[in-house]
């Protein structure tokens, strides 16, 4: 879908220390502005059928949302097909919640911009689920005082290995989105700034290990936590507007065994939850996502 225009101007250029880009600084940042993307998260309920056909569809929020991209979005999730569901070895109808992500770029032809459906989640947490490691103890981390400062933004996506005891064993960040640009050096600064403080924190939560389901032998168990740093804003209030930002690059926790997912990003999970990126027991989706 072509959509116009870009969003990036909701980029905002931090305090003093970001804004005073001259000469070749200000030519990093514009280079950092031009891998700018825009996204925005929508949820919802997909009914499907006995053979993995999409049967219905409804999007939650569906009034804070243009009526031409809750028109795409439902036109995509109706194109998809999932793996049949199984209840005794018998396929049956279901329905699954989901939150997409769609992500907005530059057209590289120069029209407006792209959007696609890059995400889709099909978890939602629930703290009373005893199959899945759920919350104990999550203070949140320090904000930076020196990314305070400098009015710097961001989302951190943590990878979590919790302990049988429900202890952290070890804490990886995966990527670092940042919601102010500047000068290439500030903004390695703040990511590492960021990451270091969301991985401080992890390191004193703890969790609940699952007591039931097929996941409750296993000797330890890999998370994800969206950890955001928004001056005040909250999601939520954000539904259905996009949000302007500078991803950072995907690394992979040398922990984690589990198969890569390109889909997870730092604002696909809601915030306060956990997701655990081991157990894949919802609905497969056989479509693929980003085109």
């Amino acid at each position: 879908m072509r959509y116009s225009p870009l969003l990036v101007l909701a980029l905002a250029v931090g305090g003093a220390g970001l804004a005073a880009t001259q000469g070749a600084a200000a030519q990093t940042a514009r280079a950092a502005l031009q891998t700018a993307e825009a996204s925005m998260t929508l949820a919802g309920k997909i009914d499907i059928g006995t053979e993995g056909q999409v049967t219905g569809f409804q999007l939650d929020h569906a009034d804070k949302v243009q009526p031409d991209l809750a028109a795409f979005v439902t036109r995509q999730v109706q194109g998809w097909r999932f793996a049949p569901v199984l209840a005794e070895g018998a396929p049956v109808a279901t329905q699954t919640p989901v939150i997409l992500r769609l992500v907005q770029r530059p057209d590289p032809n120069g029209e407006g911009a792209l959007v696609r459906v890059t995400g889709a989640s099909f978890a939602r947490y629930d703290p009373e689920d005893t199959r899945r490691v759920t919350v104990a103890a999550m203070p949140p981390p320090t904000y930076p005082k020196d990314v305070y400062a400098m009015r710097g933004r961001g989302d951190v996506l943590l990878l979590v290995k919790v302990a049988r005891d429900g202890s952290v064993a070890d804490v990886f960040t995966e990527q670092v989105n940042l919601r102010v640009v500047g000068k290439e050096s500030q903004m390695r600064a703040m990511r590492d700034a960021l990451a270091r403080a969301s991985e401080s924190a992890a390191r004193r939560w703890t969790f609940r290990p699952p007591t039931t389901g097929k996941a409750k032998d296993a000797e330890s168990w890999n998370v994800r936590v969206p950890v955001q740093y928004a001056m005040g804003e909250r999601r939520m209030d954000r539904y259905g507007t996009w949000e302007a930002y500078i991803p950072g690059p995907r690394e992979r926790a040398p922990f984690s065994n589990a198969r890569a997912d390109t889909n997870a990003a730092p604002d696909l999970l809601a915030d306060g939850g956990i997701y655990m990126a081991d157990l894949d027991d919802g609905p497969r989706l056989l479509t693929p996502l980003g085109g």
